[in-house]
């Protein structure tokens, strides 16, 4: 099982620090979230919480994930970046293939697109993109930015994009493998047509619920055979025991916030980067990483 850091709700400064005393500490990968602006009021409950409450306070930074990928990736050789999600249908489709092509060739192929489908409708109204149909346009994106990072020449006419011949330069060094975030079926079943699911925080007896049905999805498809990335966030695992019964559960990458089991939500640069060592003398060392 490989091991990875979440940086939502951290200062700007911190990314790349951290990135680079992830690379030194043996990590995977690490997750940027995603939201272009925080409205002050809602109509939309937040749907991840009992009272549907938001877990982050007014003025937390948000950076655009892509931009901070492109700066951990220029300080970092080896280390991943993914998106912990991105919220596609709310964005145009060649921007994004522009963005995340980008990433991936000045990384040199170190990139996946962790993908949701939103859940703010006041966010969407904001980005100019419709809030109704969002599944479905987000799985025609999803053809749509394959085409597009190939570098060739390429058409398409579908229920809601079109376009003629045209080309986006340079291609992709290599396939970007596409991650979905959301526990409901259709979201599982996105995941399951696609490279891999990213779960929100939940139990270990939750996420082999996840793996089971995914793989059932995956049978369905003609996929089980095919290599599946389930990256899972544990609410109940704190020690290399736990961390294995994860493991067991089907979860391939584990996502955490190290600095967290030492020091809090420590918005402290110097105790994330004891945290992100600590952690990987206390855990990682106890992992054999599977390939990347």
């Amino acid at each position: 099982m490989r091991f990875s850091i979440g940086m939502a709700f951290s200062p700007p400064e911190h990314y790349a620090p951290v990135a680079r005393a992830a690379e030194e500490a043996g990590y995977a990968a690490v997750a940027c979230s995603d939201h272009v602006v925080n409205l002050e009021e809602l109509r939309t409950p937040y749907p991840y919480t009992a009272d549907g409450s938001r877990r982050w306070e007014p003025f937390t930074p948000w950076l655009d994930p892509w931009v901070a990928i492109g700066a951990m990736a220029a300080v970092t050789e080896r280390l991943r970046f993914f998106t912990n999600v991105y919220v596609l249908p709310m964005r145009n489709p060649f921007l994004v293939a522009k963005a995340v092509g980008t990433a991936a060739v000045l990384s040199g192929g170190r990139v996946a697109l962790g993908v949701g489908m939103g859940w703010c409708e006041e966010e969407f109204e904001l980005m100019e993109q419709p809030f109704a149909n969002r599944g479905r346009r987000a799985d025609e994106m999803l053809d749509v930015l394959r085409a597009l990072w190939s570098g060739e020449m390429v058409a398409h006419s579908g229920d809601h994009y079109a376009f003629p011949a045209l080309e986006m330069n340079p291609p992709v060094p290599s396939a970007v493998p596409i991650w979905v975030g959301g526990t409901s079926d259709a979201a599982l079943r996105r995941a399951a047509r696609h490279d891999g699911w990213i779960s929100d925080l939940c139990s270990t007896e939750d996420l082999a619920g996840f793996r089971r049905r995914i793989d059932a999805h995956r049978a369905e498809y003609g996929r089980g055979a095919e290599p599946f990335t389930m990256v899972g966030s544990a609410n109940d695992a704190f020690d290399v025991d736990g961390y294995r019964r994860v493991e067991e559960a089907g979860v391939t990458d584990l996502l955490t916030m190290p600095w967290f089991f030492y020091s809090g939500f420590t918005d402290d640069l110097g105790e994330k980067i004891d945290g992100v060592h600590r952690f990987a003398d206390d855990i990682l060392a106890h992992f054999e990483p599977d390939p990347a």
